[in-house]
């Protein structure tokens, strides 16, 4: 899926209409296919940006066109048509606890499926050899069965990618994927997601903080810091400098730890000997 956004500004989600803007002026076009990381501090807008692509986060102002078509001038049902081309996938993915994995993981095709057959799959899931497929991905497959409430959280996050995997979707948006996984994990992940991504064809926007792993696996990277662009580069010309740069505020903010003193040595007890 083609992706233009011009002059786009917006809101978090949770902020009211009053707040001042968590995106300004921003202007990205991505191509049909193309994968890109999007790093920055916190409070820079990332997952503002992905809330406008995923079409849940109406703008304050400039345009998005997703294929060449606003989705804020289209029909209801085309509306509902477009979003089935879109998958935006949380940093805490929305689980049910007492769901099995399988169920979960099968929801991503939920937007192609008809009402009766959404139904059903709840008590007799079809799909499942797919499911294991996308989860044995992720390094998942005996969990095809257990319950989500007995995952751990890194479990629980590359459940919420198997399930992106599984969706039909050709722009996949991934806010912050690795943030409870171990190293290990992590680049297994990505490499996962970004492979299957390019398999599919399907465009790939992900939000991460793991600046190297960033570097390493998309081959464009753009920054963000204050709601703005700060650069838009292939990965192989983002600099040690601009990093610097883009993070600047966040380390400034860091408190300074005073340096540690030696421990107080014991006073020598006098004691009086009859």
């Amino acid at each position: 899926m083609k992706v233009c956004l011009h002059a786009i500004s917006g809101r978090h989600p949770a902020a009211p209409a009053s707040a001042a803007l968590a995106l300004r002026r921003v202007t990205l076009d991505i191509a049909s296919g193309e994968q890109l990381a999007v790093i920055g501090p916190s409070g820079a807008g990332k997952t503002t940006l992905l809330q406008l692509l995923a079409c849940a986060l109406r703008p304050a102002g400039g345009s998005l066109l997703l294929d060449e078509r606003n989705p804020w001038t289209l029909s209801t049902r085309a509306v509902q048509q477009l979003r089935g081309s879109l998958f935006l996938a949380p940093q805490v993915p929305p689980l049910p606890p007492r769901q099995r994995v399988v169920t979960s993981v099968l929801a991503g095709r939920l937007p192609h499926q008809g009402l009766w057959q959404s139904l059903g799959s709840l008590f007799y899931p079809t799909g499942i050899a797919q499911a294991d497929a996308a989860l044995a991905r992720f390094d998942l497959s005996d969990k095809l069965f257990a319950r989500v409430d007995r995952l751990s959280g890194g479990e629980r996050q590359r459940v919420g990618l198997a399930r992106a995997l599984l969706s039909q979707a050709r722009l996949l948006l991934v806010d912050e994927p690795l943030s409870a996984l171990d190293p290990a994990r992590a680049v297994q992940a990505v490499a996962s997601l970004t492979q299957a991504a390019a398999e599919r064809r399907a465009t790939l926007v992900a939000t991460l903080h793991d600046v190297p792993m960033a570097l390493a696996h998309f081959p464009r990277i753009v920054g963000l810091r204050a709601g703005e662009v700060a650069f838009d580069l292939p990965a192989a010309q983002v600099t040690p400098e601009l990093l610097q740069d883009l993070y600047a505020q966040e380390a400034q903010a860091q408190p300074v730890l005073p340096l540690e003193e030696p421990a107080p040595q014991p006073r020598p007890v006098a004691m009086n000997c009859r």
